[in-house]
């Protein structure tokens, strides 16, 4: 540090908190401790009775924490996002568009153990609105050596750690099975659910067919909607390994490739994903979709909506989180269902 006269003192940064008192209007800081000093400032400062201040000594090795969170910013933000101005060396980030957002974490994690800055986020791999805070960056200390910021853009690589991808308008067919709906013996709760959920990011039912459990015909409903130029299908009930569950032998039978039939989810351990072979989804739905708040259909929808094909293995590792707890107020996304 070192003690300046405060008319010499404009480009210079702040060491300290400089709190300004007006008698029966307010006690507050005037300039944060990291302010850079602008001459419009000085007046100020001199009617507060600061006509020497503490500044940092100018060092060419070292950046000033709003500059080096704007460096941090820069690693941090891929497509579809916004950024609040630097302030007391933190930036905030926002999604600019409706999407699933999405982190590279292993990088994340490289950056934010190299110490003196870090980058805190919300759980990628679900879906953000427009406006929603998905990140905020900032470096510890109130100056930082150049090179830890040089370390931490060569640890990023070139590409950044963030994006959202918006979501795609698709063109949903949805196959209601059961003998119970087709019949008529009970009303269909199952569909309204489903045609809810996917309305949430943006999709709609173009078409939708109520069929018994016969599964030739729930195979050729299938085939008629992927050539019929669904982007999606969904089938609806029969998932079970009762005798007279035939939705999955249905979309095998279809020809579409299976991903997986079953995931360590709760509600939604027999959920069933496949793709056509250019690549649209068939989803096999469980009954748990229709009564239970959040299921793993909630968890693959926003990939699904993205364009973002979902693997065995990330399907896996829903393990750890994959137990919803059923709260009495769902604030689903914002728990640790799926995480």
């Amino acid at each position: 540090m070192k003690l300046i006269k405060t008319e010499e003192a404009v480009g210079q940064v702040l060491c300290h908190d400089i709190t300004q008192i007006v008698r029966g209007v307010t006690k507050d800081a005037a300039f944060r401790k990291g302010h850079v000093i602008r001459q419009e400032d000085i007046p100020l400062l001199l009617s507060i009775g600061k006509d020497h201040i503490y500044i940092w000594e100018n060092d060419e090795t070292l950046l000033h924490e709003n500059d080096a969170a704007v460096i941090l910013r820069d690693i941090s933000m891929g497509e579809n996002i916004f950024a609040t101005d630097p302030k007391e060396g933190k930036i905030e980030l926002f999604a600019a568009e409706d999407g699933l957002f999405m982190i590279d974490v292993n990088r994340l994690d490289a950056i934010n153990a190299l110490g003196d800055m870090m980058i805190a986020t919300r759980h990628g791999g679900f879906a953000v609105r427009k406006g929603d805070k998905l990140a905020g960056t900032r470096v510890i200390p109130l100056v930082i050596k150049k090179d830890r910021m040089e370390a931490a853009k060569a640890t990023a690589g070139d590409q950044p750690l963030m994006k959202v991808i918006p979501f795609k308008v698709k063109r949903v067919g949805v196959i209601t099975t059961g003998n119970e709906v087709y019949h008529g013996r009970i009303k269909d709760d199952f569909t309204p659910v489903v045609v809810d959920k996917i309305a949430e990011l943006g999709a709609n039912v173009a078409r939708q067919v109520t069929l018994s459990d016969d599964h030739e015909k729930i195979t050729a409903a299938i085939c008629e909607m992927l050539n019929a130029g669904m982007d999606m299908v969904l089938c609806t009930g029969g998932m079970s390994v009762d005798p007279d569950d035939k939705t999955p032998l249905a979309i095998r039978n279809s020809g579409v490739n299976i991903i997986s039939y079953g995931a360590p989810v709760l509600p939604g351990a027999m959920f069933l994903l496949a793709y056509a072979g250019d690549q649209r989804p068939v989803l096999g739905l469980p009954g748990c979709v229709m009564y239970a708040k959040r299921t793993m259909f909630d968890l693959a929808l926003p990939y699904i909506m993205a364009d973002i094909p979902i693997t065995k293995e990330q399907l896996t590792q829903y393990g750890e989180g994959g137990l919803c707890m059923d709260c009495p107020v769902c604030i689903f996304p914002n728990c640790g269902f799926g995480k």
